[in-house]
């Protein structure tokens, strides 16, 4: 059961740089508003099965059923009479050409070599195929693809025989792009293909064929469906859940609803306050029901900064680095020791490590340049560490930096140190005009770790030997001297 409160809707975005658990609280908070729901009725049931399935899915998993029940031949009217298809078009709000719908949904997904099937516009992926008899099948190959939906399917039957508790997700998730737009959170115009039936005058048998029509449809984004479930089922709060929410551009995302996001704007609340949506026209409020919790990565400097009504409009919680959620892994072969009985020196602390990398990176590159301890938090010996390195944390603080030798030198602590133990070389250096170092390593080349003087003035090149772990990087104390 979830403790959040219907009077109080909540707006708040998580900041922070990057792999400090931020998405990982969306995945928490989404949880919190999912709900289990004993004895529950049997067409609420069939509802949430089919509320995010496509047609395809539905059709896919009508036959699915048909087929437990050892009937592998279905014709269209069985489909359109099926309890599936009937909630399905119930929740589209569609009362007319259903036959066509599935006769659509068939020939779109039947293959190209079909002998009974002559279709312009298929799909990819083929499904169905028809006899001569007009009874339509599942193709052997394509059940294979079905497994997550026979799952689904098997779920609700023994739900429906038992009738067993269930869970509510009552929120939504989506991440925000460049393109995504207010098309797709609220509302827009999009193309639809209908299909217009007429019978076929075979010599055998009369059978029907589809030609597709374009047309255009309002259709609701994803604010507006999960606003459109919490406004008709008020006893439980919704969530919708954005990551990265400042990688689009807010302002035109949310349009007309930047005001009706205020707690007290919300319908039934003090102020509260509808518009008329931009496509529909519709009169539309949100919901006191609905809470708001987004991601923003403080690093993103490039992408759409965030509009000042929308700060307004949100809580801003900071997320920091937590490196005290890191272990410490043993270097040694005596792993059954426990960590008082083994040497220091056979150990790597890795909170020290990120909290002494994190430490030179603010004074260098400033706050928002930090590591996040989710870059090391699954590190668990040796290797999984130089592969972190490696193929994250350098590359990552190397674009920070511009590629400059000097100032990756100072974050890993390679100034003064002897060439063998540096993890950053410089490029320019004569080191690998010997053919020995050159040489040292075949994983040196395929790393592609020679950046070049494609970074300012200067290249960096990660020490050979760290990427083989060998040397001086197979040992404990060259990581040590990171804290």
């Amino acid at each position: 059961m979830n403790d959040v409160s219907i009077n109080s809707p909540t707006n708040i975005i998580y900041t922070g740089v990057a792999g400090t658990g931020k998405t990982y609280r969306l995945l928490q908070i989404a949880k919190q508003y999912t709900y289990d729901l004993p004895m529950i009725d049997s067409n609420e049931l069939l509802s949430q099965l089919l509320y995010e399935l496509s047609w395809r899915d539905v059709v896919c998993l009508i036959f699915l059923d048909f087929k437990a029940q050892h009937k592998d031949l279905v014709k269209v009217p069985e489909v359109v009479n099926h309890e599936f298809f009937i909630v399905k078009a119930a929740q589209n709000e569609r009362e007319k050409n259903l036959s066509n719908t599935a006769w659509s949904v068939l020939q779109m997904h039947s293959p190209a070599s079909s002998k009974t099937v002559t279709y312009k516009n298929r799909a990819n992926q083929a499904y169905f195929d028809k006899d001569e008899s007009g009874a339509w099948h599942l193709l052997p190959d394509s059940v294979s693809l079905l497994i997550e939906l026979s799952q689904q399917l098997a779920e609700f039957r023994q739900a429906q025989r038992e009738n067993q508790a269930v869970q509510k997700q009552c929120y939504s998730m989506v991440s925000f792009h460049q393109a995504y737009g207010y098309e797709e959170f609220v509302e827009g115009i999009r193309p639809v293909i209908s299909a217009n039936e007429h019978s076929g005058q075979g010599a055998q048998n009369s059978h029907q064929e589809v030609s597709n029509q374009m047309r255009y449809e309002i259709q609701d984004g994803a604010f507006l469906k999960l606003c459109q479930r919490a406004a008709n089922d008020p006893e439980h709060c919704y969530a919708m859940l954005i990551d990265e929410i400042n990688r689009a551009n807010v302002s035109r995302v949310f349009g007309e609803l930047l005001s009706l996001i205020e707690a007290d704007k919300r319908n039934g609340q003090a102020n509260a306050m509808q518009v008329n949506l931009a496509y529909s026209g519709r009169s539309f409020s949100v919901p006191a029901n609905v809470d708001i919790y987004a991601t923003m990565n403080t690093q993103d400097h490039s992408l759409a900064p965030l509009d000042m009504a929308l700060r307004r409009r949100f809580r801003f919680i900071d997320c920091s680095p937590q490196p005290e959620l890191l272990q410490v892994i043993n270097v040694s072969n005596h792993s059954s020791k426990s960590l008082e009985d083994n040497k220091s020196s056979e150990t790597i602390d890795l909170a020290k490590l990120l909290s002494g990398l994190n430490y030179r990176i603010i004074q260098t590159l400033g706050q928002e340049a930090q590591l996040g301890h989710a870059f090391l938090f699954s590190v668990s010996n040796l290797a999984q560490l130089r592969t972190v390195l490696v193929e994250q944390i350098i590359p990552q603080l190397a674009q920070a930096t511009g590629g400059q030798v000097a100032l990756l030198q100072y974050l890993f602590n390679d100034e003064q140190q002897p060439t063998a133990v540096q993890f950053i070389h410089d490029s320019r250096s004569n080191l690998y005009q010997q053919p020995d170092m050159a040489n040292q390593s075949s994983m040196f080349a395929g790393q592609n770790a020679f950046v070049g003087s494609t970074m300012g003035n200067a290249g960096y090149i990660i020490n050979p030997d760290l990427l083989a772990q060998t040397g001086e990087f197979a040992k404990p104390h060259v990581y040590q001297r990171l804290y």
